[in-house]
């Protein structure tokens, strides 16, 4: 083992001193990426990173162990966690309440890695208000049979709409397969809502393109489509940030791009050694997402309008008002309708 190691961050106030246990303990064996490795490039990737975590409640989805290893995601503050590492109470659907991470500087940033953070996961809240949302995610997630590129043609249908209704979508890649839209909005609706414009929105997408796009929760229902998973705007519900390093071998990341770069790239390209330049050369594209922040009103009108209202939550949630059954389709019995 490897003698610890000493990092000297800038802080708000002074340097901070991060201590990085086991500095050359292999965590992606297949690019033979060290915690170290790990550390270093969450501080090259700070700026942007801060920018989408900065004051949000924020799960650490922790590899203690590596990549090969089993994860779990820290909703607490772990125990030992410097006085710099702020937090704020955040509430489950359990009724149950927790402190958790609130990154705020690039300190937090490498103390979580020296955990094993790999992806960072913030609420769409910040801590002045936690119970209604500022940004609005649409997860596309390729189902079996389909692809990256099934997901970017469906994604652009998703910019149609948004386009249509004025509001200005921001894509990155998930870091596996799939594709992320951001959305930013006023927080002036709770979880509920805008896990109902969210629907609303998939299902729009879904109506123009049937044969790509799908919202079924059930996967024997979902064929080879690309879904749409509302239930990622269910509270305590998370997507990896931007700049997030995802457990996959190859050590890709979460990268925010263009919709004109949509198309043309190729996400297994986006990963720990690569993303640093990438970012050097093309800057932050997200940016400019705290410029405009957009109303759902027209969202929810059409969620009022489909006579389908609510679907399923996740299988952990209390049963919520208006909730159809949560019972797989092919083990419904008839009096389940």
């Amino acid at each position: 083992m490897a003698e610890p190691i000493e990092l000297s961050v800038p802080g708000p106030d002074g340097e901070r001193t991060v201590r990085v246990s086991n500095p050359d303990k292999i965590y992606f064996p297949e690019r033979g990426i060290t915690k170290r490795q790990l550390v270093e490039y969450y501080l090259a990737v700070s700026e942007p990173l801060l920018r989408a975590l900065r004051d949000r409640p924020t799960t650490l989805k922790r590899f203690p162990d590596g990549v090969t290893g089993e994860p779990f995601y820290a909703k607490r503050v772990p125990k030992g966690a410097p006085s710099w590492v702020e937090s704020v109470r955040i509430s489950f659907p359990s009724g149950r309440s927790a402190d958790e991470v609130c990154p705020t500087e690039p300190a937090v940033l490498a103390w979580a890695a020296n955990l094993g953070t790999f992806d960072f996961h913030p609420w769409p809240v910040r801590r002045p208000d936690i119970d209604h949302p500022d940004e609005l995610r649409v997860d596309l997630d390729p189902q079996p049979g389909t692809d990256f590129s099934d997901a970017v043609r469906v994604a652009a249908v998703l910019r149609e709409v948004l386009d249509e209704l004025g509001m200005t979508g921001y894509p990155k890649t998930s870091g596996g397969r799939g594709v992320h839209v951001l959305v930013r909005i006023r927080p002036d609706w709770d979880f509920i809502a805008v896990r109902h414009a969210v629907i609303a929105l998939a299902r729009e997408v879904e109506r123009r393109v049937p044969t790509l796009a799908t919202t079924s929760w059930w996967k024997e229902e979902r064929g080879e489509k690309v879904f749409l998973d509302y239930n990622q705007a269910a509270r305590d519900r998370t997507i990896a940030s931007a700049w997030s390093v995802r457990g996959t071998p190859r050590a890709t990341v979460s990268t925010p791009i263009t919709w004109d770069q949509l198309s043309t790239v190729d996400p297994d390209d986006f990963d720990l050694f690569s993303v640093p330049d990438w970012l050097a050369e093309h800057g932050d594209v997200n940016e400019a997402m705290d410029s405009e922040a957009f109303g759902i009103e027209p969202l929810l009108e059409w969620y009022e309008a489909d006579h389908r209202g609510e679907m399923p939550y996740p299988p952990d949630y209390p049963k919520m008002a208006g909730e159809p059954k949560r019972v797989q389709p092919s083990k419904a019995r008839p009096l389940d309708g």
